[in-house]
């Protein structure tokens, strides 16, 4: 199918944008738009946006603060005039062609209601229930039974965890309903659905992490001082659960020996993932160097295949990791991780001295594969875009056609085609939003040329003729 872009049979297609997905890639291209003066609707499923960047300590290979970087972006896109907001939502069905796409989006109950909360943090001060977040923290904190995200949400509004919630787990509690001083909270909420034209589509759903559990060999799920990368960038932020302090799971320890392992679930076709995560041997030399920084006595370990640090300044920046903060590269795949004691020991083998090397380490850090997420998948079925082998969706061509797709008015940016870095993705999104922003000025312009067509066939301009 051509990916030349033609307006719909409705002679008045619709300049607005349904963005799916409000992590780096979503915000970047809905602000691009909006501030082109076109509107946004931006969808996702999590209450607050920001995406697995709003997770992350520092940004490599810089280490400037991710939150510093990400903090005014999802203040400009909560506040944006020509930005409609739609968080702890999820698209259900979108039918339609370009210039007219019709979609069904299901407001999910947070059982507060929103318009009224001043997001003074009352209820979730006053909320007897605390569980562990694996959601935001990775399982490295915990968080109330009604929470936000992060101190830095945005909406900065709480949703209530019906599973964890002590009123609809027991029908007792309602602590939260009895101090808030605004009367927000609803029990009896319910999800709705509303319903959106737009007249292109940006599908920005972003990835996951490959999980633990199906790393048997590497102890994942089993012992407790094996984690991954964005558990260990919870523990290196200062707004994370330990205020920027490296403790090990188990026993809240300071680990003085880590051993970070690349390639955890990538490039492994026959037991997980075949391809090549791209940012593994960045994000590990990064937290190699933060926990350096945090652990002066520590010793980092980085067991690697190769390394890959193919962009501006990164191989710099591996080199600054082995030679300023004395992180010892071995060349080898690790072969087994196991519990002994209160150690996590690590079998493997250094490959440029055809050594056996075992290193009983005090926590294990997996450089885990890059998945799609699982709503890529089903968005990429609802708008009948194609698949590869790993559920990644598909561009029109990966090389000519980077965001573009087989379906005319339906973009990709960012990691719902694959694994990127945070420049990429941005870069991927900005992107998206210019050949949007082109098929919208060519409709102003034919709208216009119409417009005039018309006008001069009108009975009193032909009369003075």
């Amino acid at each position: 199918m051509s990916g030349k872009l033609t307006p719909s049979e409705d002679n008045n297609p619709i300049s607005k944008v349904l963005i799916i997905g409000a992590g780096i890639a979503g915000m970047q291209a809905a602000l691009d738009i909006a501030n082109a003066g076109y509107p946004v609707l931006l969808v996702d499923k999590l209450p607050s946006i920001g995406g697995h960047m709003a997770q992350l300590s520092e940004t490599f290979p810089t280490l400037d603060c991710a939150q510093c970087i990400m903090t005014p972006r999802t203040v400009d896109v909560g506040h944006h005039e020509k930005i409609e907001l739609l968080t702890y939502s999820e698209v259900e069905s979108i039918a339609g062609e370009i210039g007219d796409f019709r979609a069904i989006v299901r407001r999910n109950p947070a059982y507060v209601n929103w318009d009224v909360c001043t997001g003074c943090g009352v209820c979730t001060e006053k909320c007897p229930k605390r569980v562990i977040s694996t959601q935001f923290e990775v399982g490295m904190g915990r968080r109330k039974a009604i929470y936000t995200l992060s101190p830095q949400a945005v909406p900065n509004k709480p949703v209530i965890d019906r599973q964890n919630c002590l009123w609809f787990q027991m029908g007792r509690c309602r602590v939260c309903e009895k101090f808030c001083p605004t009367g927000a909270i609803n029990f009896e909420q319910q999800a709705y659905t509303v319903e959106e034209r737009v007249g292109a589509v940006i599908v920005a759903t972003g990835y996951d992490l490959y999980p633990l559990v199906n790393m048997g060999e590497y102890g994942g799920g089993e012992v407790p001082d094996v984690i991954d990368g964005l558990a260990f960038e919870r523990l290196l932020s200062s707004s994370g659960p330990t205020a920027g302090k490296v403790r090990r799971p188990s026993d809240g320890k300071e680990p003085k020996e880590v051993v970070f392992v690349q390639c955890a679930g990538s490039r492994d076709p026959e037991l997980h993932m075949p391809y090549c995560s791209k940012i593994c041997c960045m994000y590990t030399a990064k937290h190699a160097m933060l926990y350096k920084h945090r652990v002066h006595d520590g010793q980092a370990y980085v067991f690697y295949i190769d390394i890959r640090s193919a962009g501006k300044r990164y191989e710099e920046f591996v080199q600054r990791a082995m030679e300023e903060d004395d992180t010892l590269y071995l060349r080898g795949k690790v072969s087994k991780i196991f519990r002994d004691g209160d150690k996590t020991i690590v079998w493997g083998t250094d490959t440029l001295t055809g050594q056996n090397v075992e290193i009983a380490a005090d926590l294990v850090v997996l450089a885990t594969a890059m998945v799609p997420r699982p709503e890529g998948k089903l968005i990429a079925q609802m708008l009948d875009l194609p698949i590869d082998e790993q559920d990644w969706t598909l561009p029109l061509d990966d090389n000519i056609h980077p965001v573009e797709t087989l379906r005319a008015g339906i973009f990709l940016a960012g990691a719902a085609s694959g694994p990127k870095d945070i420049p990429e993705t941005v870069a991927q999104a900005s992107g998206a939003a210019g050949k949007i922003l082109s098929l919208f000025a060519r409709w102003e312009g034919e709208r216009m040329t119409q417009e005039l067509a018309e006008t001069s066939l009108q009975p009193d301009r032909l009369a003075h003729a």
